[in-house]
């Protein structure tokens, strides 16, 4: 499943960045990634209420709570989310067969 996980560096990770700014984040999570059978498409690092941006393909969601797991827990970042691409069309037409009334009708 095609999904989009972000997450926060922590000060753990920030001060690692300082002592060896041009070590290569993006290949520690295409090894992770790969490790669970999924496949690292990009990585940005972005501003706002997220540091970075992955987009993946994981086998499922139990794949990603694994790889939350094991990155969290070396306390260098927080916050991991992930967002699953869905098939809209798929969704909504599984809406229209339910039906939709306005209040009142």
């Amino acid at each position: 499943m095609k999904a989009y996980i972000m997450g926060n560096y922590t000060e753990k990770a920030f001060q690692g960045f300082l002592k060896d700014p041009t070590s290569d984040r993006k290949a520690v999570v295409e090894q992770l990634t790969k490790a669970m059978g999924g496949t690292m498409h990009s990585m940005d690092i972005v501003r706002g209420s997220y540091d970075f941006v992955v987009v993946t393909d994981v086998p499922s969601f139990d794949d990603f709570a694994a790889i939350k797991l094991v990155v969290e827990a070396s306390g260098a970042v927080k916050n991991l989310t992930m967002l699953e691409a869905i098939d809209f069309t798929k969704a909504t037409t599984k809406a229209s067969k339910i039906g939709y009334k306005a209040p009142g009708q």
